[in-house]
C-alpha cells in the first residue's frame, strides 16, 4: 500500500456552489473512507481555496478514479487537480525513522 496525495483546485465562489454537489461528494468520500483508501480529507483555507485528500492504495488509479467520479469534479467547481506520491515517514503505522531504527 501506498500514500497519494490528492490536491484540489477550486473556484472562486466554490462555497457558494457546491450545494448541489455536496451530499454525493460525501457520499464517494465515506465509501472510499469505509474501504479503507481515504484517510483524511478536507477543504483549505478560510474560504476555502483549495483541498487535500490523503490516500492509503495499492496504487495511482484508485485516486485517478475516485477524482474522476467526483461531482465536484464533474461540474466545474474543481477546475484542476493532481496527485502526487507521498512517501510517509512519521505517523501511524509507519517505521520508526531513526538512524538506530528506534533505539534508546
Amino acid at each position: 500500500m501506498s500514500y497519494y496525495a490528492l490536491m484540489y483546485d477550486v473556484v472562486d465562489d466554490f462555497v457558494s456552489r457546491r450545494s448541489p454537489y455536496r451530499t454525493e461528494h460525501l457520499r464517494i468520500a465515506l465509501e472510499a473512507n469505509h474501504r479503507g483508501e481515504l484517510v483524511l480529507a478536507g477543504a483549505l483555507g478560510d474560504p476555502p481555496d483549495g483541498a487535500l485528500l490523503i490516500f492509503c492504495a495499492q496504487g495511482r488509479s484508485v485516486v485517478e478514479e475516485f477524482a474522476r467520479r467526483d461531482p465536484y469534479v464533474i461540474n466545474g467547481l474543481v477546475p484542476r487537480w493532481q496527485i502526487k506520491p507521498w512517501n510517509v515517514v512519521i505517523g501511524a503505522n509507519v517505521a520508526d525513522p531513526s538512524p538506530e531504527g528506534g533505539r534508546s
